[in-house]
């Protein structure tokens, strides 16, 4: 069966955070829920939510025939008293772990992060908790398709 070059992006971004983001907490004194896409839920694991959309090429980038995507990915947390604390670290680990593999395993030909929002829970103790979603920008040679 045929992966399109968007289903190998997404599975890449996954396997950097359940892989290096996750060593990443082992090696903190502080508790974080981990990232896990299985099936567990619980105050202990975080399954972030990855979308995947075609953005704007640049006049260079269509000259040399690369595409560029838009991936969001959002972590929404259960109320916990540490969560505005718990984003802050979701954050600073993905972005140091990408910046280890800036090409995603060899998927990409250039991954950045181009924006950080983190919100609070629209009311406090409602059980809803803190989220952060992160936005980055993903370059691929234009025959990722082809095949």
């Amino acid at each position: 069966m045929k992966e399109f070059i968007e289903q190998r992006i997404i599975t890449a971004v996954k396997k950097l955070m359940i892989g290096r983001v996750n060593e990443i907490f082992s090696n903190w004194d502080m508790i974080i829920p981990i990232i896990d896409f299985g099936s567990f839920k619980t105050k202990y694991v975080v399954a972030p939510v990855v979308s995947l959309s075609g953005c704007e090429r640049t006049e260079k980038e269509r000259i040399i025939n690369q595409d560029a995507y838009s991936v969001s990915i959002r972590f929404t947390l259960q109320e916990h008293e540490d969560g505005e604390l718990f984003c802050y670290g979701y954050a600073y680990a993905f972005e140091k772990a990408l910046k280890e593999n800036v090409i995603l395993g060899g998927i990409a030909d250039r991954a950045v992060i181009t924006d950080k929002k983190y919100f609070p829970p629209k009311k406090p103790h409602c059980g809803e908790g803190w989220g952060v979603e992160i936005n980055m920008r993903i370059i691929v040679e234009g025959i990722g398709n082809e095949s």
